[in-house]
């Protein structure tokens, strides 16, 4: 048995190390194509951004000033609401105080069209919204004052119906969230470029950016028909490749800063992303242990008794994980914080089949500070299971 277990351990630790080496493909294959995304050219259409907003997140007013100090002709800002006493609202005036020459508005967005409040607010901006060219991302993301010309170049390209964006996490001073900000420079984003590449471009959204025009959304069924999925950004980006357009990874890269977790809200978090995963890509979930590489490599060397091949097999794994962290997060994402987390990530590797383990049972996740069941990717709210 001790036998068969190192077999399948030192197998695993192969598979994971390669899966390392072809993260460091895809990294230097997304830099190379970034100088020409960056470079491309083209007259600058109007342009609205939704924003909708629930409560406050870290560094919000500065998160939703970087919008409003945009090197853009013409663009719009709508924020929407679903509460007129959130204290979202207050920012939103406060930004209306310092950029007057900004065209914005406060939406107040009352229908409840499912269960992801977040959707049902963007249902409602859309129909207000002045420009055909739409712009939606989350109250947490900060951008570059080029960004909205980057994305409006990358969507005029032939065939392109959506186009995301990668972020970086700027960690609050807790461990937990430094552990977050790791894994999305680590683990996260080296894991949406492996999938861009084995399936021949991207075919889901990320949150931190979904641009497009209205006629593809309204081509998909428009937001109303994602009102009840978590993964809202995911499913609307597969069913933009689905309807044979194009989804464009941007070469601009956004930050969001992370909430300073506790231990507690840290696993809650991890949780609701395994279980967003699970219900959202089971045929990746499934892969995620072969992405666990210190983990095996140590479980190698305990099973081995501590040999020097065992040694030597964490010496590379340890190695290809280092480099697929630096070239990742540092040269691609420009992950400043990156170089002073990297001593975590032997802690990140070792906790990660346990939250991974955790995410295959259950169905319940916190979101907000609601309690929803996950059922077929859709959100139901704890106390209404039987109105869906």
């Amino acid at each position: 048995m001790l036998r068969v277990l190192l077999t399948a351990t030192v197998l695993l630790n192969c598979v994971s190390v390669a899966y390392c080496v072809l993260c460091l493909f895809a990294a230097l294959r997304y830099l190379h194509d970034r100088k020409r995304s960056l470079s491309f050219l083209t007259p600058l259409p109007p342009m609205s951004l939704l924003k909708p907003l629930k409560g406050t997140d870290p560094e919000m007013f500065e998160n939703l000033r970087s919008h409003c100090a945009q090197n853009y002709p013409v663009f719009e800002i709508l924020f929407g609401v679903s509460d007129p006493e959130d204290p979202a609202a207050e920012i939103v005036t406060r930004l209306q105080q310092e950029f007057p020459n900004c065209s914005m508005r406060l939406v107040h967005c009352t229908k409840n069209l499912g269960a992801n409040g977040k959707v049902s607010t963007l249902a409602q901006l859309v129909p207000i919204a002045k420009y055909d060219i739409l712009l939606v991302n989350d109250s947490d993301i900060r951008v570059e004052p080029e960004y909205l010309s980057v994305i409006a170049g990358e969507l005029q390209k032939p065939g392109v119906g959506l186009v995301t964006c990668l972020y970086r996490g700027i960690p609050a001073r807790t461990l937990y969230s430094k552990l977050e900000s790791l894994g999305i420079s680590a683990d996260f984003v080296p894991g949406v470029l492996v999938a861009s590449l084995i399936e021949g471009g991207i075919r889901f959204g990320l949150g931190s950016t979904l641009a497009f025009r209205k006629k593809d959304l309204e081509a998909v069924g428009g937001f109303e028909s994602l009102a009840n999925y978590l993964a809202d950004d995911y499913h609307f980006g597969r069913r933009v490749a689905e309807h044979g357009l194009k989804v464009e990874l941007s070469g601009t890269v956004v930050e969001t800063h992370l909430p300073a977790y506790t231990l507690s809200a840290f696993i809650k978090h991890q949780l609701r992303w395994m279980r967003t995963i699970r219900a959202s890509r089971p045929a990746g979930y499934c892969g995620l242990p072969l992405t666990f590489t210190l983990a095996w490599a140590f479980a190698a060397l305990l099973l081995s008794r501590g040999a020097p091949w065992g040694w030597a097999m964490l010496a590379i794994a340890a190695f290809v994980r280092l480099a697929t962290a630096i070239i990742t997060g540092r040269f691609l994402l420009r992950d400043l914080s990156l170089p002073s987390l990297l001593w975590l990530l032997p802690v990140r590797d070792l906790i990660a089949p346990f939250i991974w383990a955790a995410g295959l049972v259950g169905d319940t996740i916190v979101w907000r500070d609601t309690k929803f069941k996950l059922k077929d990717g859709k959100l139901i709210t704890i106390g209404q299971e039987n109105s869906f």
